[in-house]
């Protein structure tokens, strides 16, 4: 959980060893694109996996390491979700998550653009530096007008609907056809 008032611990306890773990977002974004790699297996995923995260293999059994991984994804990449509030304090609506909005490999050039014109931070430039965590908190603030708020913003959006709405839906639908994610299909409705 990324806190103003805390460091960032990046390191983890193994069988009472202390290890570095590397949460640069480049070797973040690298883990998570293997991840979804269907041509590796698990046990595969799972030894590089910590290989990406501690810098070196570890000498356990799979069992082991899979817990291991497990307990290292948990904490360093997948943190807690926290409930998003407005300013009074009221939660904020609930994104569908089955349908994903952005990828971090197809959308790779809105981002480095958008970070660019955003926070003038040159995201190659910054590899093997810039913390995941500081990475998400960026991404998640982007301002609207950033090319990649605005696409993510077209995926989202939904189709008008009414009296005088065909040439803004005919729109909208030829813009969700051209940035859609591989894969996805467009609703028409």
């Amino acid at each position: 959980m990324f806190k103003l008032h805390w460091k960032t611990d990046d390191t983890f306890e193994i069988l009472e060893q202390k290890h570095d773990v590397d949460l640069s977002f480049d070797n973040i974004l690298l883990l998570l694109e293997m991840l979804n790699d269907d041509e590796l297996d698990d046990a595969s995923k799972i030894e590089l996996g910590i290989e990406f995260l501690l810098g070196k293999p570890l000498g356990l059994d799979i069992e082991d390491q899979h817990q291991v991984f497990n307990e290292l994804f948990e904490r360093f990449i997948q943190a807690e979700k926290q409930v998003r509030t407005d300013r009074l304090g009221n939660p904020l609506p609930v994104q569908d998550e089955s349908k994903p909005n952005y990828c971090f490999s197809h959308d790779a050039e809105y981002i480095y653009a958008s970070f660019m014109q955003a926070y003038g931070i040159d995201l190659i430039e910054e590899q093997g530096k810039l913390h995941w965590v500081k990475f998400k908190a960026l991404l998640d603030g982007l301002p609207d007008d950033t090319k990649f708020r605005q696409v993510v913003d077209i995926r989202m959006r939904k189709l008008p609907t009414g009296k005088g709405t065909a040439d803004e839906r005919k729109s909208l639908m030829a813009l969700k056809k051209i940035y859609a994610l591989p894969g996805q299909e467009v609703d028409e409705e």
